[in-house]
């Protein structure tokens, strides 16, 4: 029940930061992204790792490589 919990709060939060973003912020599409934070644990950590570009960040597509 715990890790339930854990698990769809990192959704609700990833998919609210990504809604709120603008595109020019996130690397890849956002349509992407949204798929990719309905894995497990796994895509809101990868989203907020590697989805979310940091002020004065270079334009990288997302290659699906960690």
């Amino acid at each position: 029940m715990l890790l339930t919990s854990v698990q769809v709060s990192l959704a609700v939060a990833a998919w609210t930061d990504l809604a709120q973003r603008p595109a020019r912020e996130v690397n890849g599409r956002k349509r992407t992204w949204s798929a990719i934070i309905a894995i497990n644990f796994i895509g809101p950590l990868l989203y907020f790792r590697k989805g979310r570009r940091r002020a004065g960040q270079r334009l990288r597509p997302f290659s699906g490589r960690a």
